[in-house]
């Protein structure tokens, strides 16, 4: 699937004249409205008139040399988990249809407009984020960009966000990442998907699945169109994003836990792309990390999603708990299995987990793993509740690793052309964002040198 054009091609294209952005949001509109695409399972709402008008009115601005951005003008979708004004937030459910309108942008979105971006649309989502496959049985789900004929699921949460940017519905989707929900559609769409160390971007005004691991990140089409919105939803200085050196460069392939359930095209092309980093000086240390292995007993009591989940949801259950997926209304209730001994105990052992993986991982610069150990599976296969359960666990298991360090990570494709789509993850500890950054573009450019 081709990645181009990415945020900085289309910037050239608009200071150059050759591309307005009212062309920009038609072209997006024309394609959200192909009833042969995935417009209308991918967005739950189109701001056409809104698209319109802003693009109009950016276009005006560029002509008279007062763009705020150089990316003013191109066109963004925002996953239904967040603020934004003068619409209801649902989060992709039902049991919100009667909430007030936002009377804000969440912080984010803000970022965004005062950049320029022009907002297409609210994108489809899990209901409330509670998964990693992307299902919805109140909107529809999104088909994967990969083998539509068969129909495979999208990854989610951020389902629609990823199908948006793949199909050119929208040049980037703005998405939260709880155990995944950026990295997981993005690798299962051929796209890049970046998850912050948490901290970095403020959740105020998304709708919170946990707020001990949610984070706001974006998907796009490059490792520097990921870079540049980062830059811009975190509040950061514009800086340049420049290739790491991968001569010398230190990478940690944590091996056992997260490889398990590998098919072969994720075992075949991870293979590949270590060898190529190996090939181009990098030192690939294939080590064992048991504080990964010890993950799935601290987590044992449903984690911190299902409790944190619990208690903001605990009133609306009770009005509407039929009108809940019933998969996503299973996986809150499990929160009732905690104690508030179990809760202490979860964020003692979590700091601990954090603690050692650090010192472990100290001396690498990066973390290198398989985003999701599989291609994505078809929609027809999560039919039954134990399947769903066992691919929703597989899809969510090595992303989620990152969220319980409080590391930051992003996924990017490792695939041939012509493949199905696999994500090669690069994670870093807490902190190691702007470096994590500068590594997977030098890698970004190594992987697509070799695929042609």
């Amino acid at each position: 699937m081709p990645r181009t054009p990415t945020l900085d091609q289309l910037a050239d294209d608009l200071a150059l004249g050759r591309v307005t952005a009212r062309k920009l949001v038609a072209d997006c509109l024309a394609r959200i409205d192909d009833t042969s695409g995935e417009g209308a399972r991918a967005f739950v709402h189109v701001a056409r008139r809104q698209a319109i008008t802003a693009a109009e009115g950016i276009d005006r601005l560029r002509a008279a040399g007062a763009a705020p951005s150089r990316y003013a003008g191109i066109p963004v979708s925002i996953k239904d988990l967040f603020d934004v004004q003068g619409q209801v937030t649902k989060g992709g459910s039902k049991v919100l249809d009667d909430r007030p309108a936002a009377t804000a942008d969440a912080p984010a979105v803000a970022r965004l407009r005062q950049a320029g971006f022009i907002v297409i649309g609210r994108t489809n989502m899990t209901e409330f984020a509670f998964s990693g496959v992307g299902l919805n049985p109140h909107f529809g789900t999104p088909k994967c960009a990969f083998d539509r004929k068969t129909g495979r699921i999208p990854g989610g949460s951020s389902s629609g966000a990823a199908v948006s940017v793949v199909d050119g519905m929208a040049h980037m989707g703005l998405g939260t990442d709880t155990g995944g929900s950026c990295r997981i559609p993005a690798a299962f769409n051929g796209i890049v998907g970046f998850k912050p160390t948490a901290a970095r971007v403020p959740t105020a005004g998304a709708l919170p699945l946990s707020h001990s691991l949610d984070s706001v990140g974006p998907l796009a089409r490059s490792v520097a169109c990921c870079a540049a919105i980062d830059t811009i939803i975190a509040g950061e200085p514009g800086r340049t994003l420049v290739p790491a050196s991968l001569k010398g460069l230190r990478i940690a392939a944590p091996q056992t836990f997260v490889l398990g359930g590998m098919d072969e095209a994720v075992s075949g092309d991870l293979d590949r792309a270590l060898s190529a980093l190996s090939a181009a000086g990098a030192v690939v240390d294939r080590i064992a990390v048991p504080e990964f292995d010890d993950i799935p007993k601290i987590n044992s009591k449903a984690g911190f999603a299902a409790p944190e989940a619990l208690a903001w949801h605990m009133d609306l259950i009770t009005e509407r708990g039929p009108d809940y997926d019933p998969r996503v209304l299973v996986r809150i209730n499990r929160g009732k299995e905690q104690t508030a001994l179990d809760y202490i105990k979860l964020l003692d052992d979590r700091a601990k987990l954090i603690a050692a993986v650090e010192k472990r991982l100290a001396g690498y610069d990066v973390i290198a793993l398989p985003t999701v150990p599989t291609i994505a599976p078809p929609i027809s296969a999560l039919d039954k509740d134990d399947e769903f359960g066992r691919i929703n666990l597989l899809a969510l298991r090595n992303p989620t690793v990152i969220n319980m360090i409080d590391g930051c990570a992003i996924s990017l494709p490792m695939h041939k052309p012509g493949n199905a789509p696999t994500g090669l993850m690069l994670a870093g500890l807490r902190g190691r964002d702007h470096a994590v950054f500068s590594i997977a573009a030098a890698v970004e450019a190594l992987l697509d040198a070799r695929h042609g």
